[in-house]
């Protein structure tokens, strides 16, 4: 295969390896450099398969002037410029196929959790507190849940849920018939109306930047428990607490956050209110993080590579 190199520069399962291989394809397994490293080098490369080291911005793109694809090793985009991308024919694409089934189970654990008081309980009784009334949980049996997002994510999600016998259902504006056996499709408005859990699994973009603010939530009919998977720039931490405080928001599960680093996290007022309620997890952006999805996310990227050059080799 006439093929100038790939650039690889974040950890990949050994199976991505196996299968460029396989194919004849050339790379170079550069995971420990830097942006100012992988700007030095990337003009003579015509792939770039990166997770989120660094972003991936117009100034890093003029100099990889042979670039013709940006594999992404993720369910996201967000991290890459894909307006100068698609300006100049550069080919964005990434794997949520590859960690949809950890995202599901990811947000059915923390929802069982906050319902059934999983966490304070299992504190307390570290703590030497046996409280079993103050413990009462409820049961996810019979609810309404509303996925906001019915991609590879809120789908996966969905048939997580169906056996828990819940009412599921989904909106996703930029889908049409997208309702199946997991989930029913729904506007906005009936999840409004409607949902007792909603769950987030929506990319971050312009037009969803901070769409989780008080006017959002205040449109809620029921108390409801929130469920975070998307991104941590969707949501307005102050209508958060807000939410919580006035029991609007029954108890909230983050596996993303606005910042998600420390001490940067601790210097942030809302996470030091946050952190001090007993009705809200965190996980440190692990739900997609397992070890099946490590082999998986790569297995798919790979093979969407392989497929790519298929399609563009004469």
């Amino acid at each position: 295969m006439n093929q100038d190199p790939i650039l690889i520069v974040d950890e990949v399962h050994p199976i991505f390896f196996e299968t460029l291989e396989k194919h004849g394809m050339k790379f170079d397994y550069k995971p420990h450099l830097n942006r100012e490293e992988a700007l030095s080098i990337i003009p003579t490369y015509e792939g770039l398969v990166i997770r989120s080291k660094f972003y991936v911005d117009a100034d890093f793109l003029k100099q990889a002037k042979k670039l013709k694809f940006i594999a992404r090793g993720g369910a996201g985009l967000d991290g890459i410029d894909e307006q100068y991308c698609d300006e100049h024919r550069i080919l964005v694409f990434n794997a949520p196929e590859g960690n949809r089934d950890a995202v599901g189970e990811h947000m059915l654990g923390m929802l069982l959790s906050l319902l059934h008081n999983l966490k304070r309980a299992d504190d307390q009784v570290r703590d030497g507190q046996w409280l079993r009334e103050a413990n009462r949980g409820y049961e996810l049996k019979g609810k309404t849940v509303g996925l906001i997002g019915y991609g590879n994510n809120g789908r996966a999600t969905a048939k997580k849920l169906h056996g828990f016998d819940v009412n599921t259902l989904a909106y996703d504006k930029y889908k049409v018939n997208y309702g199946d056996q997991y989930a029913k499709k729904a506007t906005m408005e009936e999840i409004f109306e409607q949902a007792e859990v909603v769950s987030f699994h929506i990319p971050l973009t312009e037009e969803t930047k901070g769409m989780i603010n008080s006017s959002y939530l205040s449109k809620f009919q029921n108390p409801i428990y929130l469920l975070m998977g998307a991104r941590g720039g969707v949501m307005h931490m102050d209508a958060l607490l807000e939410g919580l405080g006035n029991n609007k928001i029954l108890g909230a599960a983050f596996d993303v956050l606005p910042v998600e680093k420390f001490p940067e996290l601790n210097e942030q007022e809302w996470f030091k209110e946050l952190k001090a309620k007993d009705n809200v997890l965190f996980s440190p952006h692990v739900a997609g993080w397992t070890h099946e999805s490590h082999y998986k996310i790569s297995e798919v990227l790979a093979k969407k590579i392989i497929k790519l050059y298929a399609l563009i080799t004469p």
